[in-house]
């Protein structure tokens, strides 16, 4: 499905509340006049908790006339090179989107349009002076999250439901099973893999595994954990958005990425006619303002949140870092 959109306010605060609006500040920088022609390539539908919010951010910057902004959702591994294509023709000057199944063919087709600018969510990095690349590493909010869950635990198991085994996910659930550690050595993590990046039935399974096996908190690196831990009765954190208003009882934290500093970055960059074979994932770190952690005061016990309190100021000022694990979790 393919939508041109030149947004209303009115259509951005209703698809505020549809995608989840998270607690990140919105930061603008100074644009030329004349708004940045940008296509999205949606590998899930934009429901799906990561594409969610590169449309809301797409979606605001469409709002307030930064971008003219057009995307197609679900777009399989196999036709996505063709999309790709297909928007370079169209005249599109920013293509923004995801090659994790396709990182040879999305190099193939930047390198056929010189004149586009790519930006994609990618386990490699740059190449050339046009295809960008960007991660998801919002493991700063996971960490903290893992403290929390760490102190919470009454089994000493918590587990970790995610897509597929590629670096920055697995950076995301080390660094959740490093904040557990941090403050409980001898809990126990459990993890599973459902084999895609949108299946929120198969995640859900996969909780309820888990939940079978002991763990009472699930850190929900895919859509459908949080099913599992509401239908138990147990905790669980969040990733990507914040899950708490939809689940009030049972998502207590969430590990929050914004993609606004990114896009606002990147959006520079083609305006001023400046090369963009760049890595822009800085960007969306917590010290940088694109991640952070949201939580329910009072879930978790009040030294354990004056603890991760305290470790998540010092991530801000630049004096902690979390640790970088691109290794598959056992």
């Amino acid at each position: 499905m393919t939508r041109d959109l030149r947004v209303s306010r009115r259509f951005l605060l209703q698809s505020g509340v549809i995608l989840g609006a998270s607690s990140l500040p919105l930061l603008r920088p100074a644009y030329a006049a004349t708004p940045v022609r940008v296509a999205g390539v949606h590998g899930s539908p934009v429901e799906n908790a990561w594409n969610s919010v590169l449309h809301k951010a797409l979606l605001e910057a469409a709002a307030d006339g930064t971008i003219e902004y057009t995307f197609s959702e679900g777009i399989s591994a196999t036709d996505y090179p063709r999309a790709m294509r297909e928007y370079a023709e169209a005249g599109n000057q920013l293509i923004i989107g995801e090659t994790f199944p396709v990182e040879r063919q999305g190099r193939e087709v930047a390198a056929d349009y010189p004149d586009t600018a790519f930006a994609m969510g990618s386990s490699g990095g740059p190449e050339g002076d046009n295809f960008g690349t960007f991660g998801t590493w919002n493991y700063d909010g996971a960490y903290l999250a893992g403290m929390l869950a760490g102190k919470m635990t009454k089994s000493n198991v918590v587990g970790s439901v995610g897509a597929i085994p590629i670096p920055e996910i697995n950076l995301l659930i080390n660094a959740f099973a490093e904040g557990v550690k941090a403050v409980n050595p001898e809990a126990k993590h459990l993890v599973a893999w459902i084999g895609t990046f949108f299946d929120p039935p198969k995640a859900r399974e996969a909780g309820l595994a888990m939940i079978d096996a002991g763990a009472d908190i699930l850190f929900g690196e895919r859509i459908g954990t949080a099913d599992a831990a509401k239908e138990r009765g147990v905790k669980a954190i969040g990733s990507l958005i914040d899950y708490t208003p939809m689940y009030p009882d049972t998502v207590f934290a969430n590990a929050l990425w914004g993609f606004r500093p990114i896009l606002n970055a990147i959006v520079a960059d083609v305006a001023a006619g400046n090369p963009t074979g760049k890595d822009y994932t800085p960007f969306g770190l917590m010290k940088e303002g694109g991640s952070d952690i949201s939580y329910v005061a009072g879930v978790a016990p009040s030294e354990a949140e004056a603890e991760m309190e305290k470790v998540r100021a010092e991530i801000k000022a630049g004096s902690f870092t979390v640790p970088q694990n691109f290794d598959e979790p056992k």
